[in-house]
């Protein structure tokens, strides 16, 4: 429960109740094995020079392992044996703290925070960054170009709007690697961010797929909104910022959805046959498992009417 309140804490700055914020605007970092890597971490508050800058780690189902912190000069930590392996260092006229992880194994994987002190009526509270995940491949991988999400949007249905006076937009993301990914939704030009709804991610090969949705009022739906998407891969590293139009009329949407959307909907119709196959070919497997043990069991023992 600390981990979260002190997370929490790291938002207060946008309200004026904090004086230090912590932000990691990477959401995943990938490094080849025995390589290395960099990542950042930007820091506001009343004086960066002062402010001991903490970098922690957290494996999948387990607790934060604290790892180093720097203050002035470049800390070293030699971890798991090798010489220097971490880095942690400060700059000054940016405000950011780097971590340098070194002699990349599969080992290293996990959520990388930045953390500082932040004195709050008499009494220190560790605020933490959103955390950057790090993602280790062999050295004879070779990534793909476009391994950034590739969204298919889908609009309001007439019976859903109908039936309950409100819509639903979602945003489908398909074919990014790593996995990290972060979607946000709001109103074009409001910077606001809306309540939505995350589906899991789900590996398809190589890469990943997850929805987003964002359910809107009748009243609502007569404006633009956006869905950000954050990930590693983003062309020129800038997010995407996926527009939705505004549906003002139950016959614009049944023509936006006829129009624009059937070419979306045959995707994700396919999307899904892909799956349903996926699931009866291995209903079929176990099932021919299971006949073809039944047979060569009773091959074994009966033989010529005799049993051995």
């Amino acid at each position: 429960m600390a981990f979260l309140e002190a997370v929490l804490f790291s938002s207060l700055w946008s309200f004026g109740l904090g004086q230090l914020t912590l932000v990691q605007t990477e959401v995943s970092v990938t490094g080849t094995r025995e390589k290395s890597i960099i990542m950042s971490c930007k820091v506001f508050s009343k004086d960066f020079s002062k402010d001991y800058i903490h970098w922690y780690r957290q494996k999948p189902d387990q607790g934060l392992e604290q790892l180093l912190f720097v203050l002035d000069a470049p800390a070293l930590n030699d971890l798991g044996g090798k010489k220097n392996k971490l880095e942690a260092r400060k700059d000054k006229p940016s405000s950011t703290s780097t971590l340098k992880i070194s002699f990349l194994e599969k080992e290293d994987e996990a959520t990388y925070y930045c953390a500082g002190w932040l004195l709050a009526h008499s009494t220190w509270i560790k605020v933490f960054g959103e955390g950057t995940k790090l993602v280790v491949i062999p050295p004879d991988r070779r990534l793909d170009g476009d391994l950034f999400p590739k969204p298919t949007i889908f609009f309001p249905s007439v019976e859903e709007v109908k039936l309950h006076g409100a819509g639903t937009h979602l945003c489908l993301l398909q074919n990014f690697f790593p996995d990290a990914i972060k979607i946000q939704w709001k109103e074009k030009n409001v910077n606001t961010i809306l309540e939505s709804y995350q589906g899991n991610i789900i590996k398809t090969n190589d890469t990943y797929m997850k929805f987003s949705w964002l359910t809107l009022t009748k009243k609502a739906m007569d404006k633009e909104h956006v869905c950000i998407v954050k990930h590693e891969n983003n062309k020129g590293g800038r997010d995407q910022q996926i527009l939705f139009s505004p549906v003002k009329k139950e016959v614009d949407t049944h023509a936006c959805m006829k129009k624009e959307s059937d070419t979306l909907q045959l995707q994700f119709a396919n999307t899904s046959a892909y799956y349903t196959y996926l699931l009866l070919l291995l209903k079929s497997m176990i099932y021919f498992s299971i006949i073809a043990f039944c047979v060569f069991w009773r091959t074994g023992i009966f033989s010529d009417g005799k049993i051995f």
